[in-house]
């Protein structure tokens, strides 16, 4: 009988093993043309039912309603045990779970397509699991004896569904190589980004968006040692894979930067042997900490980006080097090269948990030991980013005297910590992803970086903020101390402050009920209650249409919980509500430019902030399509950065919008629109003598020039740039675009575009003399920007055009940047 049962579970495994196809097997044309979503998504179940080697473990949903998926992929014996091994490995690292007796593992995570357009990496998805769960392939049995492998296939589904599409649409029988052809010029806004045109490899430690919350819930069930994040870039590039470049954050172990080692040394091996192209070492540094390597690097595991030359390469185009690239060439590069990762993890697995382990335990790198939050509005955004992230905090339920750094002067300063301030120690498992968000300005190590160079949370939500460098003894409590509301007698009007997203939410949501809604011009005081100006006030006289105005009320400000009743009219100090100092509101009828002549990315961060931060709505009109619209059916017109080819008539329609009394949120390169033209205020130069001035510095540039080398001639570029960095700006606080920022504006400015302070407009915020800086500014640059304007705005006629020099909605993730564009949209009439 015993042999019998032997012999059936045998037969089984054989079955199962017999059943089991590799991707060219089970997909028609794989190899040669881009899969659908929907076959990718039938391959990986193919594998889940025919493999005992796998565990499905469906994660969310896009915003289009496609699966988000990743499969566990290991023996059959570790998947018996898998959670087991998962709480046992996050017990040792104090992030949960429970001691177990299971062997210890290496933990490896393969993320696959968080661009769309890059369908090589979710192809060779495909190659890869199959290799790993191949009954055939000995070697990779081997490997997972110690290791678990987490694979997904497609972080971004959307955006490779949307590129795979289009290709399918327009491709012929037969590939066409020459990079001419339609099949190698995608059209606008392309398949790169999410449904909201989102950059998703930029929003791993902000998870703005649906895909990234939903991902990042996993990851933290699983703290991964390795994490393989597989891209593809501009076609002519050889393969690249680590080691990283510089510049590297301090705070990247010398045991990540040696598997980086063993890794580039194993992969080039494998790359040497087939005489493919590949680099090291060049362009994709580790110091962002929102990318696909840095994030998990800095929540203690050994990221890496892997980067084929495949964008634009449709199925097959020519190189500048006469070779042609195949698709398939593309797949069989990823392919061996994640395959190495997963053996390398194996062969290394000892020495990357004690690594791994010991990142946990060694406490603070920095030289601060927690952050004090003063209590803001703005603090229910940031704990809910805290607590994506994993990043434990608490309130303080007593006050003490003490000092620290000040984020917003840039000096050590006496404070007194009082009830309900957020207190974020660095002593905990997340030490070192809190101290990378909290840093005041990172130091980079080279100044040719990849992306933004700084980012302290403290200036993109606009909360006043200390760093200590001792922990902070007071008694806390998990949550906020809520305030009782005020008794009241009489309901004459309802309050609603204004100090966050929140506010403005709250702000459309009563707009969308046709509430008549007032916001306060001048600080005043009430029974009780403090108004700010730009706090919003709705009165019951001005809406009598409201028949149940209490149960109304009560339930459209169910979302703002610090709202409060307003007995009287009649002020304490300040001025009355039915003043000149509360002017009504006008409902937004918003208008939002896209198209190919707009940036993808920043058409979606204003298209996002309308759908989901605030939920309003909004007409989206390709520039192509300008001319068929009546702007009179609109008050306001969103035009995000661009490169405007407008005609002289869609622009002198644009004059006549403004000046009826329409209003403009020009961002970015829609202000060359507006630049030095006639009726407009907006100039580069605010007298002749400075535009001579910097022309004559210019030249006198290019004459030292002509000794320059041209080795180091991109390193000298840099000096007039800024990639990203931390600008201070001085407000105009009685303007209502500052309303609620704070006493400074702290804005990431990501471009050379500069204007010296206009003549004749509001410069509610501009850079200062001798301003204070975090990150990176060129050299060259860094002077010129002092007395430049970063949000202006004139009026014109009857309407106004607000200037956005900076972006402030820029990845969604700068909060203060959220409630400047809100005033905008909202306050400034």
């Amino acid at each position: 009988m015993k042999h019998f049962l032997y012999a059936l579970v045998l037969l089984s495994g054989i079955t199962l093993q017999a059943q089991l196809k590799s991707p060219s097997e089970f997909i028609p044309n794989y190899g040669r043309q881009v899969s659908y979503y929907h076959q990718l998504e039938s391959y990986f179940a193919h594998l889940a039912q025919n493999s005992d080697m796998v565990i499905h473990k469906p994660y969310g949903q896009t915003n289009q309603e496609r699966g988000l998926n990743a499969y566990i992929i290991s023996t059959p014996e570790n998947i018996k045990d898998i959670e087991n091994i998962r709480n046992n490995h996050l017990y040792n690292i104090g992030m949960g779970g429970k001691q177990g007796n299971a062997g210890d593992k290496a933990i490896v995570w393969l993320s696959f397509n968080v661009h769309g357009n890059e369908p090589a990496a979710a192809e060779s998805a495909m190659s890869v699991a199959y290799e790993l769960v191949n009954p055939k392939n000995a070697a990779t049995k081997e490997w997972l004896k110690n290791t678990i492998v987490i694979l997904d296939p497609c972080l971004n589904p959307d955006g490779y569904a949307r590129y795979g599409n289009w290709l399918r649409d327009i491709s012929g029988r037969e590939p066409n190589p020459n990079g001419y052809d339609r099949e190698h010029m995608e059209p606008w806004p392309g398949g790169r980004q999410n449904h909201y045109a989102y950059d998703l490899n930029r929003d791993w430690a902000w998870q703005t968006q649906a895909e990234t919350q939903q991902r990042i819930l996993l990851y933290n069930e699983w703290m991964p040692m390795v994490h393989v994040d597989v891209h593809e870039m501009g076609y002519n590039e050889p393969y690249f894979f680590p080691p990283a470049a510089e510049p590297m954050h301090d705070f990247i172990t010398q045991g990540q930067k040696d598997f980086h080692n063993a890794i580039g040394e194993m992969t080039s091996k494998k790359f040497d042997a087939q005489g493919w192209n590949y680099y090291t070492r060049e362009r994709f540094d580790l110091f962002y900490p929102s990318y696909g390597d840095t994030y998990p690097s800095f929540n203690g595991a050994v990221g890496m980006t892997y980067e084929q030359g495949g964008i634009g390469a449709g199925r097959a185009v020519t190189m500048r080097n006469g070779t042609v690239l195949t698709l398939k060439d593309r797949i069989n590069h990823h392919t061996t090269a994640v395959l190495t990762a997963v053996e390398t993890a194996a062969w290394q697995k000892d020495k990357l948990l004690r690594n791994f382990r010991g990142y946990f335990k060694d406490g603070p790198k920095g030289k601060y030991s927690a952050y004090i939050v003063k209590n803001s509005g703005k603090n229910e955004e940031l704990a809910q980013l805290l607590k994506r992230n994993r990043i434990q905090f608490a309130y303080a339920d007593e006050s003490k005297k003490l000092s620290g750094y000040h984020y917003q002067t840039d000096k050590e300063k006496d404070f007194t910590i009082e009830p309900n301030d957020m207190i974020i120690s660095a002593n905990q498992p997340k030490s070192v992803l809190t101290q990378v968000l909290f840093e005041p300005s990172p130091r980079l190590t080279d100044s040719l970086s990849y992306d933004i160079t700084a980012w302290a949370l403290p200036h993109a939500y606009g909360v006043e903020s200390y760093a200590v460098k001792r922990d902070v003894a007071v008694r806390t409590r998990a949550q906020v101390s809520q305030k009782g509301k005020f008794e009241y007698e009489n309901m004459y009007a309802y309050y609603v402050p204004w100090n966050g997203r929140a506010s403005a939410k709250t702000l459309a949501l009563l707009f969308k009920n046709n509430i008549k809604v007032r916001s306060a011009r001048k600080a005043s005081t009430f029974r009780g209650i403090k108004v700010n100006p730009g706090d919003l006030v709705v009165l019951k006289g001005d809406n009598p249409q409201v028949s149940e105005f209490k149960n109304t009320m009560t339930m459209l400000l169910d979302g703002k919980p610090d709202h409060e009743v307003i007995e009287s009219g009649y002020s304490i100090s300040g001025a009355d509500l039915g003043g000149e100092y509360y002017p009504l509101l006008q409902a937004p009828k918003v208008l939002l430019l896209a198209g190919s002549d707009v940036s993808a990315t920043d058409f979606g961060q204003a298209w996002f902030y309308m759908d989901e931060v605030v939920d309003y709505p909004v007409t989206i009109v390709n520039t192509d399509n300008l001319s068929r619209v009546k702007l009179s059916d609109f008050n306001t017109l969103i035009m995000p950065d661009g490169w405007y080819g407008l005609s002289d008539g869609q622009k002198n329609s644009i004059d006549s919008f403004i000046n009826d009394g329409g209003k403009v949120i020009a961002m970015g390169g829609a202000l060359n629109l507006f630049e030095d033209r006639p009726g407009y205020s907006l100039t580069r130069f605010a007298t002749t003598d400075d535009k001579d001035k910097e022309s004559a510095e210019a030249d006198a540039e290019a004459m030292k020039a002509r000794y320059f080398d041209y080795q180091n001639a991109e390193r000298r570029a840099i000096s007039g740039s800024v990639p990203g960095a931390i600008v201070e700006n001085v407000l105009d606080k009685s303007h209502p675009l500052s309303y609620g920022l704070g006493d400074k504006y702290f804005s990431l400015k990501t471009s050379d575009s500069r204007y010296q302070l206009l003549k004749n407009v509001w410069n509610v915020a501009y850079v200062p003399a001798g301003y204070k800086n975090f990150g990176f500014i060129g050299r060259s640059l860094k002077k010129k920007l002092e007395n430049t304007v970063t949000f202006a705005v004139e009026q014109k006629g009857r309407g106004q055009i607000i200037y956005m020099v900076d972006n402030p909605l820029f990845r969604g993730f700068w909060e203060n940047g959220n409630v400047l564009f809100g005033n905008a949209l909202f306050l400034v009439d």
